[in-house]
């Protein structure tokens, strides 16, 4: 369930003055809590990603006014967890999201407040099926990853390999991908080849072989992949973390 390359979604929206537009900074942000409280409840990389699909893909169909985003981040969250068979209690949720949301604050009673707030992410996880029409299941991009990480390693040899993080890169920029809307925009494959590339020219790891073959080792991968879609999504990428070191 992918859009179109360059689809759905644009890329991160800017303000005049070239700084992320308020939109952009406030899913920034909340993409940033689901990906935290995800791993504060014990959630998988899968779930997680579904968890931040799920929000990115409301956020196409429903304006940032009429919602409050983290509302719809822990009925995601929430979601995810059943989409995935990693069920969630929603008690943990609120726990979880109450203490990132107040640090300092006091965990939360089991009264009318807890109560109203559970009652919300259960009806706010039934409005997010319904604007979605129950299209909640993702192919997203780790499979293909780790299946070209295996690839790759065969494909080095063993020194160039052990001596750069290329993995651990590329799975730090697919992870962080999520922050925005990459998801609904690009294939699943596409993707993971594009997080590969980007891991292999931060490290200046050189494909052997690769000025002889026929055609360049992505599309080796994936046939109907092209380099202008390989430079849209690490363009994408690098806006994400530039955003990162504008918001607190």
């Amino acid at each position: 369930m992918e859009g179109p390359e360059g689809g759905g979604r644009g890329p991160v929206a800017r303000g005049p003055e070239g700084r992320p537009a308020p939109e952009a900074r406030v899913h920034f942000r909340v993409a940033r809590f689901i990906m935290e409280a995800g791993v504060k409840l014990g959630m998988r990389s899968i779930p997680i990603a579904t968890a931040c699909t799920i929000y990115h893909k409301f956020f196409c169909e429903s304006s940032l006014d009429a919602y409050d985003p983290y509302l719809v981040a822990m009925s995601s969250i929430y979601l995810a967890g059943k989409v995935e068979e990693q069920h969630l209690r929603t008690r943990d949720i609120i726990n979880v999201s109450n203490r990132y949301l107040d640090p300092s604050g006091e965990p939360l009673e089991l009264d009318s407040r807890f109560w109203e707030l559970r009652d919300s992410i259960v009806q706010c996880e039934l409005l997010v099926l319904r604007v979605l029409r129950f299209q909640v299941s993702f192919q997203h991009p780790h499979k293909y990853l780790l299946h070209y990480l295996v690839s790759f390693k065969n494909w080095l040899n063993r020194h160039s390999w052990q001596r750069t993080p290329v993995a651990v890169t590329a799975w730090a920029l697919l992870r962080d991908s999520y922050h925005g809307g990459l998801c609904l925009r690009f294939q699943a494959q596409h993707i993971a080849v594009a997080v590969l590339y980007l891991a292999l020219q931060v490290y200046g790891v050189e494909v052997p072989a690769e000025v002889e073959a026929e055609k360049p080792w992505w599309q080796v991968f994936s046939d109907d992949l092209t380099k202008p879609i390989i430079d849209n999504i690490v363009s994408d990428l690098i806006q994400i973390y530039a955003m990162d070191t504008e918001i607190p």
